[in-house]
């Protein structure tokens, strides 16, 4: 495993980010544990989940199961780098959702005790609260800071401006600010290169790719008959991509790598990349990918994988001119 460090922080965290929103409501938790156990022996000390997170098992659901898992055996908290989320929804409550100082306070509290430990090491704004006042978030996040309850503080889809904003009402306050950005991207959706990056590199503040393989598109075939590479929505998306999709997989056989691998090994060859979150639902789908850090893409097979998936190009031009 390679490790880089968090954004500006001296923080270091796992090139592959161990994704758990399947852990429960998919993934069993015997099996959950199991992907857990092997993630942390090949390396993985990067983790990431959110308050919302256990579909039909409710909201809170995979915080618990990740509090059961690190009870047997509490060693293991101090070498990994736990990260949730605020903002999603978790009760009907109109206060319970969003990012008021109150709830961000009361949804620490809480998905500490789901958790089962003293500190979360990351936390991270699941979403833009356009009605909470950045000078609000960041009395939260400082208060929260100043009980030792959290150490660092990261966005989740954020766009560029969101960032900037927050950065610099931090910097003139002589805070440290973001250190992360959790954003969706990969070969197919690469809107993020415009302004969300950019910014990101322009304040120190490390990107986690969310959904690196689109959804399982660009995983290749349904082979396992279930999922979300099976739905009727991912079929449809494929077949509309079929000859894009026909020369990213003819590329990847002549590299000798699965398309999974190949996907995750450009995000990490992208500038202001820190890590990129996997979310296996069994230990094959982990096994298959960890040897994704040490796999270098070429210049050439990098320009080949730029002309099958073609990026935005830079802002402003690439809407300006």
């Amino acid at each position: 495993m390679k490790y880089r460090q968090l954004g500006r922080s001296a923080l270091k965290v796992s090139e592959l980010c161990l994704g758990t929103m399947n852990f429960g409501p998919q993934t069993s938790e015997p099996d959950s544990f199991a992907i857990l156990d092997a993630a942390v022996d090949a390396g993985i000390n990067f983790i990431d989940t959110a308050n919302q997170y256990g579909g039909r098992l409710g909201v809170g659901a995979t915080e618990t199961l990740l509090g059961r898992w690190l009870a047997k055996d509490p060693a293991r908290r101090d070498r990994l780098v736990l990260a949730t989320k605020v903002h999603e929804p978790m009760s009907d409550d109109v206060n319970d959702r969003g990012l008021s100082a109150r709830h961000i306070q009361a949804a620490c509290e809480a998905s500490l005790r789901r958790l089962g430990v003293d500190h979360i090491d990351l936390y991270q704004m699941h979403h833009i609260d356009r009605t909470a006042p950045i000078e609000e978030i960041w009395q939260a996040m400082d208060r929260l800071i100043a009980q030792g309850k959290i150490t660092y503080v990261g966005s989740s889809n954020f766009p560029g401006w969101a960032i900037a904003r927050a950065n610099e009402k931090a910097g003139a306050a002589q805070r440290l600010g973001l250190v992360s950005e959790q954003s969706l991207y990969n070969l197919i959706e690469r809107r993020a290169e415009l302004e969300v990056i950019p910014a990101c590199q322009a304040y120190g503040v490390g990107v986690i790719t969310w959904s690196p393989l689109a959804g399982g598109l660009l995983a290749g075939p349904a082979s396992e008959g279930a999922g979300r590479r099976a739905s009727e929505d991912a079929l449809t998306s494929a077949a509309a991509r079929e000859a894009q999709l026909a020369r990213f997989h003819a590329l990847c056989d002549q590299l000798g790598q699965s398309p999974s691998a190949v996907a995750l090994a450009w995000l990490l060859h992208q500038p202001g990349i820190t890590a990129t979150i996997i979310g296996p639902r069994s230990l094959h789908q982990l096994s298959s990918v960890l040897h994704v850090p040490a796999l270098a893409l070429l210049k050439e097979t990098l320009a080949r994988i730029e002309d099958i998936f073609p990026g935005c190009g830079p802002a402003p031009e690439a809407y300006a001119w």
